[in-house]
């Protein structure tokens, strides 16, 4: 592993029990942050799509924060929904947040996430310097 690779935990437990970093900054400023979801101290903390997707993004900006970034710097979210009847309501809270920052942006509908109970899972890319 090289040295210059920076990788930051959350505290999570299942960063550990699977071997994974909830964010690794690149050589270059790139900031990759692994799915977040809105578990926060092991229990989903929001109900509707629109709330677990602002709730999963200030997850994502936590890990951002560790790394010395914010929301301006996000150049790419993913959104990964188990219902297509939940696009505008997740694209309504990726609105408010991003608004202003325009990142490129995907939205993927998927058969399911790890706990029946979470809707919708994000990914966030950042560039130290990106977007300011």
């Amino acid at each position: 592993m090289s040295d210059s690779v920076r990788r930051f935990a959350s505290g999570a437990p299942w960063e550990e029990k699977f071997g994974y970093s909830r964010a690794v900054e690149l050589p270059g400023g790139l900031v990759l942050v692994s799915g977040c979801t809105s578990v926060v101290n092991g229990q989903i903390s929001a109900g509707s799509p629109y709330e677990q997707t602002i709730t999963s993004f200030e997850v994502a900006f936590e890990a951002l924060k560790a790394a010395g970034l914010g929301r301006e710097d996000v150049v790419r979210t993913r959104m990964y929904l188990t219902h297509a009847r939940d696009v505008d309501d997740v694209g309504r809270a990726h609105k408010e947040l991003f608004d202003a920052v325009r990142p490129a942006a995907s939205m993927i509908i998927v058969s399911g996430l790890v706990d029946p109970g979470l809707v919708v899972e994000v990914e966030v890319e950042a560039h130290r310097g990106g977007a300011r």
